[in-house]
Order: C-alpha cells, then structure tokens, then sequence
C-alpha cells in the first residue's frame, strides 16, 4: 500500500510540474535617445534588441522594452516616463542626456533630470537595479563644460548606487566604418558593439538577479 501511495504522490508531482506556469520573466527597460531607438535602423538592429538575444542566449528570463526616442531629451524623459511606471521594472537602463548637452542646457539641469527620472523610478520599484549609460562630448575644446558632462554620469551612478557604463559610444565614435553617414549615429555594426559595452555591465546584474529568484 505505501509503495502504492508513494508512486501515486510521484506521478502527481510529474503532472503538476509539467503544467506548473512559467515564471514571468523579469523586466529591463531601456529608457534612451535615438542611440538607444537606433535611428535609421530596425528596431532588431538596435542594441536593446541585441541585449534581448544575448540574455536568451544565456538562460537568462528577462524581456527587453525599448522605450526610446530619436531626439529625446532628460526634459522629454520626464514628461513620457509616467506610462512605464505602470508595471514591473527590474533594470532599468538610463541612457539621456546627450542632446541636452548639444542643445547648451546646463549641466546641472542636466544632471537634475536625470536625478528625478532615477528617483521616480525607484519610487515605484524601489528594489530595481539601475544602470547608466555614460556619455563624452567630442573634445574639441576640453573646456570645463565637456569635463563635467563627461563626470556627470559617474558621480549619478555613485549616487544612486547603480552600474556605469563608462562610454555608451566606446569603440564606435569616431569610426566611420561603424557610423551611419551622419557620423553621430551607430549603423548595424556599430550597434552591435553598443550592446558589448552594455552586456559588459549588464549581464552580471542579470545573473544576480535571476540567481535570486530561484
């Protein structure tokens, strides 16, 4: 009778695991420019989409949201971000600010935007791992304007605690192989070296994440 009862609680457990619900997956959201939207590109060549395939790849439950604009601004981050807020954010990637700085706002405007989109990010995931995406100004003048732009993303991310990617553009600005004829934006190629410079940063916060919730 027992070995009875014992094969009948194994097969159970067989049938239960079988039609047990997949986990969700966890989410990361790409909040950025048009580097990030990948201007005049498919959104597949993009590197958040890029990001997406190395993280399947890797066994790794994530979905990628690509919530980027072409000419997007920390102002324009702000006023669109309230949407994304609705749901469930995991990692949040934080790439704005570049076209600030081409427009002349300050760098403290600057960096006071970036602040309140970080802090309502946490308001409402208040466990999310943040990761920022550095940017540099060309150095043409290397006056005190460029360096602080370019100290700017360092010391948001040793404020907030969250991951730095030192230089979104390593390895592609400049390069007109891996630039589009504007010789600002990444093409394909370039795209694919962008998501290189993130996973870099990104997939260990991936794993530890997913590490946890097994």
């Amino acid at each position: 009778m027992k070995c009875a009862v014992a094969a009948f609680l194994a097969t159970m457990s067989l049938v239960f695991a079988e039609h047990a619900p997949a986990a969700q997956p966890k989410t990361i959201l790409v909040f950025g420019d048009s580097l990030s939207d990948g201007f005049m590109l498919k959104r597949s060549q993009a590197y958040p989409a890029l990001l997406a395939k190395k993280l399947r790849a890797a066994g790794l439950n994530f979905q990628v949201i690509n919530a980027s604009a072409s000419g997007g601004t920390t102002e324009g981050g702000l006023e669109r971000l309230s949407p994304h807020l609705k749901h469930r954010i995991d990692i949040f990637v934080l790439e704005l600010g570049i076209n600030d700085a081409f427009r002349g706002l300050s760098i403290d405007q600057i960096q006071h935007n970036l602040q309140q989109i970080i802090d309502n990010v946490k308001g409402h995931n208040p466990n999310v791992r943040v990761v920022i995406a550095g940017m540099q100004l060309p150095n043409y003048a290397a006056d005190d304007y460029v360096s602080a732009f370019g100290k700017m993303f360092a010391e948001l991310a040793a404020k907030n605690n969250a991951a730095l990617v030192p230089y979104l553009l390593q390895g592609v600005a400049g390069d007109p192989s891996l630039n589009l004829s504007d010789s600002i934006h990444p093409n394909a190629a370039g795209q694919k070296i962008l998501a290189e410079n993130v996973w870099r940063v990104l997939e260990p916060i991936a794993r530890e994440l997913s590490s946890r919730s097994q």
